[in-house]
């Protein structure tokens, strides 16, 4: 095997949940493909490289240096939602359940992942919650071990802030995470969250 092809092979297959077979099955259909898939695709990977970025405000990846969900002015601002990752905001605007704001964490409080305290960066969310007069966070992080420390983290550092907390509540079944739920079991989640102790 080349050693171009097994490169291709290499990083296909450090995708998530794609295995060295799947990885060789994905480079022999990009290279019998390559005029209307593996082209294009390599053009979008190097377009999204060099333009896509973080929000500055929340977060979220966009072509701008501010999401099209924090520029949306047709939003609840006086709302946020605490997500672990990008593809949790995504799930959840998916569902249509939320019109709030955002603020994505990178992931959770996790020793095993090396993210620890400084990483939540709980500053950000203090500041955020005076300048944008936020009335209630609601924390959706997910209902594993790690997920349950993140939320009770960012809990206590905003019990005194004067402010609602949430949590999201029925619909998310212990040890589940939000990029794995359906729409509808979200909507029942985000409907039925109550106050965050």
């Amino acid at each position: 095997m080349s050693t171009k092809l097994e490169q291709l092979i290499y990083y296909l297959s450090r995708l998530p949940s794609v295995g060295n077979k799947t990885a060789k099955r994905f480079a022999i259909h990009l290279l019998n493909h390559k005029d209307n898939v593996m082209m294009p695709l390599a053009r979008a990977l190097d377009d999204a490289a060099q333009k896509v970025h973080k929000c500055e405000i929340c977060g979220n990846y966009d072509d701008t240096q501010f999401c099209y969900i924090c520029l949306d002015t047709t939003r609840d601002t006086s709302v946020m939602c605490i997500v672990e990752n990008i593809s949790d905001l995504w799930s959840l605007e998916e569902s249509k359940v939320f019109n709030g704001r955002y603020q994505v964490l990178g992931g959770n409080l996790s020793t095993s992942a090396n993210y620890g305290t400084e990483s939540i960066n709980i500053e950000h969310i203090v500041k955020r919650i005076k300048d944008e007069n936020i009335r209630e966070i609601v924390i959706a992080t997910s209902t594993t071990v790690d997920g349950q420390t993140t939320a009770f983290y960012i809990m206590d550092h905003l019990k005194n802030k004067g402010i609602k907390i949430t949590r999201l509540a029925s619909g998310i079944p212990i040890g589940g995470e939000l990029n794995y739920l359906d729409e509808g079991t979200i909507t029942a989640a985000f409907n039925s969250r109550k106050e965050f102790f």
